[in-house]
């Protein structure tokens, strides 16, 4: 078994690519863990297609976020194929979901705005079905 590169590691996908790994590096193995065993049920908020859990109804459902997470980072760190298209499916459904949430609370310029912020790792990780392929 070899040692892990991490500069090759890191430097295996475009920047963007890197900072939504890092992203799921950081949901798997620290805020899940957290979220999960040290919340509170009374505290515990998951948010589903726009629609906000709350108590054991988010408790029941991080599993569920926490695979999803660790699936990405797995599938970024690997650069698996089947990520395209399922990493877009998944950023589309949390743009439409933070519009739904923004537009729940009467926010119309809020829900806009955070969509189309939304919109541009979707749009990016939709157009990146190459780097995705196997070399």
């Amino acid at each position: 078994m070899t040692p892990i590169d991490l500069r090759a590691a890191w430097t295996a996908r475009p920047w963007w690519m890197s900072l939504i790994f890092g992203f799921c590096l950081f949901m798997t193995f620290v805020y899940m863990p957290f979220d999960m065993f040290l919340k509170p049920v009374a505290a515990d908020q998951e948010v589903w297609f726009g629609f906000l859990l709350t108590g054991w109804a988010a408790k029941l459902t991080e599993p569920v976020h926490w695979a999803i997470y660790a699936a990405g980072a797995y599938g970024l760190w690997k650069m698996k194929t089947w990520m395209w298209p399922w990493a877009a499916a998944y950023s589309l459904q949390v743009a439409i979901s933070m519009l739904v949430f923004s537009l729940a609370r009467g926010s119309l310029v809020g829900s806009a705005v955070t969509f189309a912020i939304f919109m541009v790792p979707t749009t990016a990780l939709f157009r990146a079905r190459t780097r995705f392929s196997t070399p």
